[in-house]
């Protein structure tokens, strides 16, 4: 069912949208992202009646931790786009073909990781390691600003560029230009390849972070699933709302060390001790599932309502400086 709703979600968006190359107005995108968003809320009601509650507890919590960390991607995004100068009209094309190979790529790690945590466990010390760094890592971002940020191209897309010959501009939406016998690579395929490849960076986050709210590889795999295949109409939806969310770094340091810490507790419950079998778990508390999803919700509202309320009482400071 999963499979049959990803596969129609694309086909809708290569027939409706990106055949016809046009640049969206905020009004379709506002509309298209709601429908994701609520597509990706209805599928936990899905899971909760081919399964149960708890299960649909953690699909939902796994897709508004996903849903929260793409944001993230999207200044990703902004920045690979900017640096191709892509034509607007153009975008919607580079960044649901970088999407669906994104997804791709997500689905390997997702299948690895989950092979990976049924023969090793104790893998969880680790991912949970790993999400407080990167959480530190946000707090650090937040603090410094992302003034300097400048895209920079991963090495498998300088690695293409060297390998096969590149067309010196865009070709309309063309990603392969045949001329005098030789093929050629356009810019248009170069972005697509950048936006996918610049997504593993944040695999490295999500998914373990997803994995520590659920041990289900299906519902990873789906919460990955809506929550990247709605993020192309969200990137022109807020698109220029971005540098609002002054107080984005330091709500998703929260999420990713909370669940960080979620992991490490796990594995001290269930006596994962790396080459160590004592025999006796550790008597230390678990968080459930409920109070992931509030802690994740609380969290994400309180940025939001705090980005916004500063961002406003620096509108208003400016205006009277001005005047």
């Amino acid at each position: 069912m999963l499979a049959a709703i990803i596969f129609a979600l694309i086909a809708i968006d290569i027939v409706g949208h990106v055949r016809t190359p046009h640049e969206p107005t905020i009004k379709e995108a506002a509309i298209w992202s709601t429908a994701y968003v609520a597509l990706g809320v209805a599928f936990g009601f899905v899971v909760w009646i081919a399964w149960d509650l708890r299960y649909a507890g953690e699909y939902w919590a796994g897709y508004i931790t996903e849903k929260s960390l793409s944001l993230d991607n999207i200044f990703v995004f902004v920045l690979i786009i900017s640096a191709f100068r892509v034509p607007r009209k153009y975008q919607q094309k580079v960044l649901l073909y970088g999407i669906i190979m994104a997804l791709v790529l997500r689905l390997i790690f997702i299948l690895i990781g989950a092979a990976i945590i049924e023969q090793f466990a104790w893998i969880f010390y680790i991912f949970g390691a790993w999400l407080l760094y990167t959480a530190f890592s946000q707090v650090k971002e937040g603090v410094q600003g992302d003034e300097d940020d400048e895209y920079q191209e991963t090495t498998f897309v300088r690695v293409v560029r060297k390998v096969f010959p590149v067309t010196d501009g865009f070709l309309s939406d063309k990603m392969l230009h045949r001329h005098a016998g030789k093929t050629y690579l356009t810019p248009m395929l170069l972005v697509i390849l950048a936006l996918g490849s610049a997504d593993i960076m944040f695999a490295f986050d999500s998914i373990p972070a997803i994995f520590g709210l659920t041990a289900e590889p299906y519902l990873v795999f789906a919460a990955n699933a809506f929550s990247l295949l709605g993020l192309r109409q969200l990137y022109f939806l807020i698109d220029g709302l971005l540098e609002k969310l002054v107080y984005l770094h330091f709500g998703l340091a929260a999420i990713l060390a909370f669940i960080g810490v979620k992991l490490i507790l796990h594995a001290m419950h269930e006596n994962e001790v790396p080459f160590i079998n004592s025999g006796q778990a550790f008597d230390v508390p678990e968080i459930g599932i409920p109070m992931s999803l509030g802690f994740i919700a609380v969290t994400l509202v309180i940025t939001v309502v705090a980005s916004l309320l500063k961002t406003r009482h620096d509108n208003k400071g400016q205006k009277e400086i001005t005047s």
